[in-house]
């Protein structure tokens, strides 16, 4: 996989991911499953509809995930 993607949830990262961190490691995401650092004209727009969808994925997942042994969530 793709090895600058770091983890973002708790112990690994102290505090929640921000919207940039998650954006970045979605960006990064589909550009080794694409294979284009940046894609031509004509797939800008699925390759970033695609950035966007992994972003929205990860940012479930990481709302979700249950950390055995991190602090208890604040209720927002």
């Amino acid at each position: 996989m793709c090895r600058s993607i770091k983890t973002l949830r708790p112990p690994a990262q102290p505090e929640e991911a921000t919207e940039e961190e998650i954006r970045a490691a979605a960006l990064q995401y589909v550009r080794k499953v694409s294979g284009f650092r940046a894609p031509a004209a004509h797939n800008r727009e699925v390759f970033d509809r695609a950035v966007e969808a992994v972003a929205g994925a990860t940012a479930d997942l990481l709302g979700n995930l249950e950390v055995r042994g991190a602090p208890a969530r604040r209720a927002s």
